[in-house]
């Protein structure tokens, strides 16, 4: 059986068949979903992490956010029954043998910290290889609290939580896919499973928006980088990895946590166009292409930008690259932009691209009113 490619609009329900041998994602039910163009903010690389959960009896709630696919042994049981790999609770009973039910009350939470507070666009709720033992409903739930705050503070009474999905009917073995459409800032989720069960992945798509004190206060940063509230918008070519990696946080650890495309056979070449977290002015680059041994760029160009509908001007001439190893290069003359371009000659691959300068008046002065906008 073929997986099952439905639209972003469909709602998965029901139970998956039992798995019957072979590729155990041959029957997973998915759709393609506008909203995954935005980062994921709940990126352990991004520092996200499930800091509670009231039940995780089968599986842990850390496994929510491991960045691939979840795997399946059929073969693979503990002590405690079969091992799943994801956030798995207890089956809830009712309060007595007259009432073995649970109550329409009753339910599962972890807390999400998002690894980079922002607007969120949309969520996926991946109940991949939980066939019979997913959740019959979830909602998502998200509040904005400054600092570093508890699993005690966040579950007080003082903090308001806002609803993202509304109680909603998922799918056994499926990837569930929710648009949120508010305009809101948020630092942290409350992810809900009725009454019980489990959930392979959680996926939070989203923008980031940064704190402009706390850029302030740094001065020089990558204002480029993603944690920041830099954005790949768009590329050439993404048939190994996508460009949104060379703006995540670190280096890179392993070939496929850069950006690779595949090999030409013409004279052109591949880019990645970026838009930075406000108006900035650079004053150094760095293009690092580690692990990237026998596929790394072989030449590289940066050009900027100053708003959408700018010129190109080249700040970094096509320059020759060398395999595994990070690239620096401080500028003769500051440039100020918005946008900037990153072209590989003639295919290959970078793992980071670094953008160092700090903010214009002009970009202190738009994030503090997207920060009013959005709150938090």
């Amino acid at each position: 059986m073929t997986a099952q490619h439905e639209s972003p609009v469909a709602r998965f329900t029901g139970d998956a068949s039992p798995y019957g041998g072979g590729d155990p994602y041959a029957d997973y039910r998915t759709a393609d979903f506008p909203f995954t163009r935005y980062a994921n903010l709940a990126d352990r690389r991004l520092g996200a992490g499930v800091v509670a959960a009231n039940d995780e009896f089968f599986a842990q709630r850390e496994n929510l956010l491991v960045p691939e696919r979840a795997e399946f042994d059929p073969e693979h049981f503990g002590h405690k029954g079969k091992i799943m790999d994801g956030w798995e609770t207890r089956r809830r009973r009712g309060a007595s043998a007259e009432h073995p039910w649970p109550t329409a009350e009753d339910h599962d939470w972890a807390l999400v910290r998002l690894g980079a507070p922002g607007v969120v666009r949309g969520v996926v709720i991946d109940t991949a290889h939980f066939r019979g033992n997913y959740p019959q409903a979830v909602s998502v739930e998200g509040v904005s609290v400054p600092g570093s705050p508890s699993p005690e503070e966040l579950l007080s009474d003082d903090v308001k939580w806002t609803t993202l999905v509304p109680r909603t009917a998922v799918g056994g073995h499926a990837a569930n896919g929710f648009d949120v459409a508010l305009e809101q800032r948020f630092t942290h989720l409350r992810v809900n499973q009725h009454p019980d069960g489990g959930i392979a992945r959680l996926r939070v798509h989203g923008e980031v928006v940064p704190d402009p004190e706390w850029l302030s206060v740094l001065g020089t940063f990558d204002v480029v980088a993603l944690e920041n509230g830099g954005q790949a918008e768009d590329a050439s070519n993404l048939f190994y990895s996508p460009a949104t990696n060379t703006i995540q946080p670190g280096r890179s650890r392993k070939m496929d946590d850069g950006w690779e495309t595949r090999r030409r056979r013409d004279t052109g070449h591949d880019w990645i166009h970026y838009r930075l977290v406000a108006r900035s002015e650079i004053r150094a680059i760095e293009i690092d292409t580690a692990y990237l041994k026998g596929n790394s760029a072989g030449w590289a160009s940066v050009s900027v930008r100053d708003t959408e509908t700018g010129a190109w001007t080249e700040v970094l001439p096509r320059t020759r690259l060398q395999p595994d190893t990070n690239h620096r290069f401080v500028l003769p003359t500051p440039a100020v932009a918005t946008h900037a371009r990153v072209d590989i000659f003639p295919d290959g691959g970078i793992s980071r691209l670094r953008l160092f300068g700090s903010l214009t008046e002009e970009g202190m002065a738009e994030l503090r009113g997207r920060l009013r906008e959005v709150g938090g």
